[in-house]
């Protein structure tokens, strides 16, 4: 067998490369062990700032309504997005807060689409009139089922708004005002210098009065001086902070001017549209959760303030009479009319929402019993409204 060619011999490693071999294992070992050692560090991503503003006095519920809706992205959000809120005025006028909106100014807001009458009549619909005999839930579900939201997405859009809108919180009936003396009848309106907002504007023109639009802060200052003879805002709770009862006595219960009106809360769309997608999917549920919150709130609130400035504070709350309710329907069948055709966005949201109110009135009026009668059985008269005869 012939032998195995021998294989050479494998060089020797030198001192000289054995140690530096040696060094740099030990170096990376000893580099190893470092990096496990130290912990990994993640650079926390600085929290979104909104600057908002509402269009009420920091006293006012309303307010508070703003601040819990914050308080509830603040708190969903967990400190990534934090919305700072301001009272009205702030930055802007309580009026002009659409436009403080849009242009930037404000990153958002909280107010009601009916102060942005000024802009297209047809804005007042989701908040004057009597609403084809919807309540201000029916209207949230007009609004947001059939086809009011895309109504007023095609409005804003023509006056190049730049905004995203949302609405929520259910307003209940608000009373006819405060006045000096009762309103016995349609003719006690006449000369009257009052103020409301919106198409009621246009209501209460046609009824005779002298009309004057103020903001919620400058309405009680204004009767303390003689400037109005009467005034209408919202709810005993906001009526009561604002000071009412400090200038008038008498508030007049019931009217068709803003009977189901809503608030609305507004992004600019921009900054709303650069949010990642989980954080615009909470500003969305932080809304239907604030929906609900301001409901249950409001009947508790409003019904121990009505209660308190009744039996504290000397208030006389009357029944508006019943020729003063019909007459506003007549009147808002005219005014309604004339807007309609003047301004076809009008007479867009108008239409439809009497195509929804009357399924959904008559399913609502057919199935809910008579909640007044129970209350009556169990209480008696304790409590209701007076009737002025």
């Amino acid at each position: 067998m012939k032998n195995k060619k021998a294989e050479p011999a494998a060089e020797k490693p030198t001192t000289s490369s054995r140690r530096d071999f040696l060094k740099k294992a030990t170096v990376g070992a000893a580099a190893a062990g470092a990096a496990a050692a130290i912990p990994t560090i993640h650079v926390a991503q600085a929290p979104i700032i909104w600057r908002w503003q509402s269009t009420w006095p920091t006293k006012d519920i309303f307010h508070e309504y703003a601040l819990d809706y914050a308080r509830k992205v603040n708190e969903m959000s967990g400190g990534r997005l934090k919305i700072e809120v301001l009272p009205a005025g702030a930055v802007v006028k309580p009026f002009d807060l659409l436009d403080g909106v849009n242009k930037g100014t404000l990153d958002g807001g909280h107010g009601v689409v009916v102060y942005h009458y000024g802009k297209n009549t047809a804005l007042a619909l989701w908040g004057s009139g009597p609403a084809f005999g919807m309540d201000a839930n029916m209207v949230l579900a007009w609004h947001n089922y059939g086809g009011g939201k895309e109504l007023l997405e095609e409005i804003y859009k023509s006056l190049n708004m730049d905004v995203v809108s949302i609405l929520y919180g259910p307003m209940p009936t608000q009373p006819l005002g405060w006045f000096k003396k009762p309103v016995a009848r349609l003719e006690d309106m006449k000369g009257l210098k009052y103020r409301t907002v919106g198409l009621s504007i246009d209501i209460f023109t046609d009824m005779g009065c002298a009309v004057n639009a103020l903001p919620g802060g400058e309405i009680v200052p204004a009767m303390d001086r003689g400037l109005l003879d009467a005034a209408e805002f919202n709810n005993a709770s906001s009526d009561k902070a604002l000071g009412f009862p400090d200038v008038s006595k008498v508030c007049m219960l019931q009217s068709y001017h803003q009977a189901s009106e809503q608030f609305e809360i507004l992004f600019n769309k921009k900054k709303y549209d650069a949010l990642p997608e989980d954080l615009r999917k909470i500003l969305w549920y932080a809304v239907q959760a604030s929906s609900a919150e301001m409901s249950w709130k409001a009947i508790d609130r409003y019904s121990a303030d009505y209660k308190e400035m009744s039996e504290k504070q000397g208030v006389k709350f009357y029944k508006t009479p019943d020729a003063i309710l019909k007459k506003q329907l007549e009147v808002w069948d005219k005014v309604a009319a004339k807007k309609a055709a003047e301004n076809p966005l009008f007479k867009k949201v108008y239409d439809s929402q009497k195509v929804f109110a009357e399924r959904a009135g008559k399913w609502q009026y057919d199935t809910y019993c008579d909640f007044k009668a129970a209350h009556a059985h169990f209480f008696s008269a304790k409590g209701k409204p007076r009737q002025k005869t």
